[in-house]
């Protein structure tokens, strides 16, 4: 009995001081970061599937990308067979690009052209750049982010090009393994804009990804490519009012205020960083001076990070001073105070003093307080930053897989409530400065012990919901999951297989009336009528990609993503 009392207390108190300390050697991880032109990236991500974050850390010319598995909280240094695996890197993702349910691997380089590792299993990687129909020029590459801009469930990817007369890179994925250029037929600009980063987001609630595009150099504007929802954007920066003019090194996409709209933090050199609060009528507001984080020091990778899981999301920058400019922070770790302002407070992190540039999130032990891991440059080691802040509050993290939405659910929405206070997360693959936090979602949950509801909404348009969860827990939600027949269907109406290859079957518990199959144009491209509680429907002659089914029952019409392979 003492013991839950005290568990009620502890849950009851006010927020701990946030307290990081930097633990990469201790858990087993000694690299010596050589030198690399603005920077390499990481990844916290865990690769291998097996419940615990990784770390992957791209490296400078003729060193090799480091993998470090997680093994209960340490880290063991782990023999991935990757040919040529002693060129420069930039960006590391870990990507899903055929949804077979492991980790694929992508690499960028400035000076040797980019690559593709599929995982065959168990960690087994073959390189298929050669036969990924990707370019093979050696141009200067850095960001890429994924995302699935035309909705046929299979993760693209948006590579940036820092140059000012190579055009960025949007490539399609074909679902087989081949991607196909498709900057022209989605209407991208055609010129140079010496890009660093990007990211995929749904700026205006659509439904769709959008891209904001983060560019070097002050004679070109940052960009904005609104989604069309029929393959193509138009760049509407001036439209958004995100077509700033600075030395713009990355993106960091969140809804800080919990309002239902996506934000953005866009790092700087001395000039100041800029936080786009969006307004929610399709522009946004630089808020970053009356939020107090415009840092106002040479800086990179940013992230929010609920550190002390009081509810509202913090921010961790790091920057290239390392400690020598005094009047230049190496870092800064900003407290959110819950009203629309942050306070600086470096005594989180001590000691962070080196030229940083890539940053990523995670969770070493699966404790649920998040940590931090951030790649140096011309330094002894990285830095891996443990969460030390007493535990006073409760947590709960969230994991995706999609199942008509690709595999890693990316480009999701994520609603909590407690009491009716909402928190909002969204999914990306591919983001900061050259890196990929972890695939969970960790949301801090104060002393609440039990969550209302956690709400998906999947890229596919599904939604997923789930009353009364317990807190302290890592939840893994399945697209569909949460929907039973009869909440769902009063018709236990049933499609599949999905994807198909030819046959699309449908079983009904009443008369079916009319079928018709429409492509992502919105294009009715099959009709039929079954007048039975089973039909077939041939999608043998059909393109591959995604279909909307429309199926209708006694009036009632129920439309269902399907992906024709």
């Amino acid at each position: 009995m003492r013991f839950l009392i005290l568990i009620f207390f502890v849950g009851s108190m006010a927020s701990a001081q946030v307290s990081f300390v930097e633990k990469a050697q201790d858990l087993g991880i000694s690299v010596t970061c050589g030198y690399t032109f603005l920077g390499n990236g990481i990844s916290f991500y865990d690769y291998d599937k097996d419940g615990w974050d990784d770390i992957t850390i791209a490296s400078a010319d003729g060193d090799p990308i480091h993998f470090f598995k997680n093994f209960n909280g340490n880290f063991i240094s782990h023999n991935i067979n990757i040919p040529n695996n002693v060129l420069e890197n930039k960006q590391i993702n870990w990507v899903d690009i055929d949804n077979d349910g492991d980790n694929d691997l992508f690499v960028t380089s400035a000076s040797s052209g980019n690559r593709l590792y599929e995982n065959t299993g168990n960690m087994i990687m073959q390189d298929i750049t050669s036969s990924s129909g990707m370019l093979p020029d050696n141009f200067p590459y850095y960001g890429a982010s994924w995302g699935d801009y035309n909705n046929d469930g299979f993760l693209d990817v948006f590579i940036c090009v820092r140059d000012n007369s190579i055009p960025n890179i949007l490539y399609k994925n074909n679902g087989d393994k081949t991607f196909t250029l498709v900057n022209n037929q989605a209407g991208l600009l055609t010129t140079g804009y010496m890009t660093l980063c990007a990211a995929f987001l749904d700026y205006d609630n659509d439904g769709d990804q959008d891209i904001y595009v983060s560019n070097d150099k002050t004679v070109v504007p940052n960009l904005m490519y609104r989604n069309n929802g029929d393959g193509t954007f138009t760049e509407v920066g001036a439209i958004t009012g995100t077509n700033i003019s600075i030395d713009a090194m990355s993106v960091t996409v969140e809804d800080l205020n919990n309002d239902g709209w996506l934000d953005m933090y866009i790092t700087n050199e001395p000039q100041g960083n800029v936080l786009f609060v969006n307004n929610g009528d399709g522009t946004f507001t630089d808020m970053a001076q009356s939020y107090n984080v415009t840092y106002n020091s040479t800086s990179w990778s940013a992230i929010f990070i609920d550190a002390d899981n009081d509810k509202d999301l913090d921010l961790y920058v790091s920057g290239e001073n390392n400690g020598i400019i005094s009047n230049q922070l190496s870092s800064a770790f900003y407290i959110n105070n819950d009203n629309g302002t942050f306070t600086l407070n470096n005594s989180a992190v001590p000691g962070d003093f080196a030229s940083s540039h890539g940053n990523a999130l995670g969770d070493i032990d699966n404790d649920g307080f998040p940590d931090i891991v951030v790649n140096n440059i011309s330094h002894n080691n990285i830095f891996l930053w443990k969460n030390n802040t007493n535990f006073v509050n409760n947590w709960l993290g969230v994991s995706l897989e999609g199942t008509v939405s690709n595999k890693q659910g990316i480009g999701s929405f994520i609603e909590i409530s407690i009491n009716g206070e909402i928190q909002n997360r969204y999914t990306l693959l591919g983001e900061g400065y050259l890196s990929q936090n972890s695939g969970t979602e960790f949301f801090g949950l104060g002393p609440a012990t039990t969550v209302d509801y956690v709400k998906v909404k999947w890229l596919s348009g599904l939604e997923d919901v789930f009353f009364n969860v317990n807190a302290n827990q890592h939840l893994n939600i399945t697209e569909g999951a949460s929907l039973s027949v009869d909440e769902f269907d009063p018709n236990h109406l049933k499609i599949g297989p999905n994807p198909v290859n030819n046959m699309l079957s449908l079983r009904a518990q009443n008369t079916i009336d009319n079928v018709t199959v429409y492509n992502m144009l919105g294009q009715a491209v099959l009709k039929a009528q079954p007048n039975n509680v089973n039909g077939e429907i041939d999608m043998t002659r059909l393109q591959s990609g995604a279909y909307f089914v429309a199926v209708t029952i006694s009036s009632i019409t129920k439309t269902v993503k399907v992906i024709k392979q």
